[in-house]
């Protein structure tokens, strides 16, 4: 379903325990206000176990934000929304899906290359580090190419 901000109290509880450094509220105000694709996954009891956040662009769409529960990880829930995603890329006319991974997020990396994303480059410092630890980490930009529906 539609993520809105009447769900961001849900959001940020699995947000705050999936990352070291987690998007704020108003960066989930901004991307809704944006009218970036922003998803919600629940399951039967209605419980929200994962979310995704994607920028649309010319040809290509950017994913922002992808998240699964903790509790639920390991259940092939990222790449069900993953192709939920690939399916919004082709309606959006997206031949290219682009996003950043930490550098030491292997478990995501190991994922997204399965899933048939290849790495471009490293971005130097993209991420915040945890307050009290300096510097920066670097990020993987990895790219899948979106083929249109036959």
């Amino acid at each position: 379903m539609p993520m809105a901000v009447r769900h961001l109290d849900a959001v940020l509880a699995i947000e705050n325990v999936a990352y070291p450094v987690p998007w704020t509220r108003g960066n989930f105000i901004d991307s809704i206000a944006a009218g970036y694709e922003a998803w919600l996954l629940v399951d039967a009891q209605q419980v929200l176990i994962g979310y995704f956040i994607a920028m649309d662009g010319v040809e290509e769409m950017h994913l922002l934000n992808i998240t699964v529960a903790p509790a639920r990880q390991g259940e092939g829930i990222a790449r069900f929304m993953l192709d939920r995603l690939v399916v919004l890329c082709r309606e959006h006319h997206a031949h290219e899906l682009w996003l950043e991974v930490r550098e030491s997020n292997v478990r995501a990396k190991l994922l997204y290359s399965r899933y048939g994303f290849q790495p471009i480059r490293v971005r130097r410092g993209y991420y915040p580090l945890p307050p009290g630890q300096p510097g920066r980490e670097d990020a993987a930009v990895m790219s899948l190419k979106v083929e249109s529906e036959q």
